[in-house]
């Protein structure tokens, strides 16, 4: 049976060749990582790139499969020492004022995932979105499917998307104070909310929890940590 030459998977390399010509003069630069290939995109180019990946021919990314928003605040740094702590103790967490740069321009950026289905292969997509104020193009025009995932990536993350038409929190409470997947959102929160049964509603109050070093203790008592079998025999014959 005959097969479609067109839908085989192509590499990485591959791909950034076919999406060298079509996108010739807008800046573009192409990472590859994990058998994966990143394109990064100017900003001021971002519309004009994601109009050429869905509508050449060559590439056909007709489809948005997911929208995200990432904060590289923290990036590389973490407050848990992993590659020498040892598994008992109570100094796992090293360091809680981590050195946080507020407006670095490359602090929050949007990623866009794409696929093609006539040419069967995937591409991520990422575009640096400012740190002060940061701020893309809405892609809505080209995937109608952003919507929702931007107003996602504003509420989460605070990211603006310029010319969305209904830019508004989709997941957090009416009135949330913040952006709570920012690297310096505190973990507790900025408000903590209860029932006021003498008011017979919902008050929010600042939080009341005191910032804390949580440190997971797990006792089990099975055969895993059991004492070794001649060392149990010896005790019992002692014993006798």
């Amino acid at each position: 049976m005959a097969t479609n030459p067109t839908t085989h998977v192509v590499g990485p390399a591959q791909l950034a060749d076919d999406l060298a010509k079509p996108l010739a003069g807008y800046g573009c630069e192409t990472l590859t990582a994990h058998g994966e290939l990143t394109l990064d995109v100017p900003a001021e180019n971002l519309l004009a790139v994601c109009w050429a990946l869905r509508d050449n021919p060559t590439l056909r990314f007709e489809q948005l499969i997911d929208l995200c928003g990432v904060d590289y605040a923290a990036y590389g740094k973490a407050e848990w020492e992993t590659e020498e702590a040892s598994t008992t103790g109570f100094g796992r967490g090293v360091d809680r004022e981590l050195d946080l740069v507020a407006d670095d321009p490359q602090r929050f950026a949007v990623v866009y995932h794409l696929l093609s289905l006539v040419h069967n292969r995937r591409l991520r997509v990422r575009v640096y979105a400012g740190g002060a104020a940061p701020m893309v193009d809405s892609v809505i025009p080209v995937w109608a499917g952003a919507n929702w995932f931007e107003r996602e990536a504003f509420d989460l993350y605070g990211i603006l998307f310029r010319g969305h038409p209904d830019l508004r929190r989709i997941l957090t409470d009416y009135g949330f104070v913040g952006h709570p997947f920012r690297k310096d959102f505190p973990l507790s929160g900025q408000v903590e909310m209860r029932y006021d049964p003498a008011q017979r509603r919902v008050v929010y109050e600042p939080v009341s929890i005191e910032p804390r070093i949580l440190v997971p203790k797990v006792i089990r008592e099975d055969s895993r940590y059991a004492r070794p079998v001649a060392e149990s025999g010896q005790a019992g014959a002692s014993n006798a």
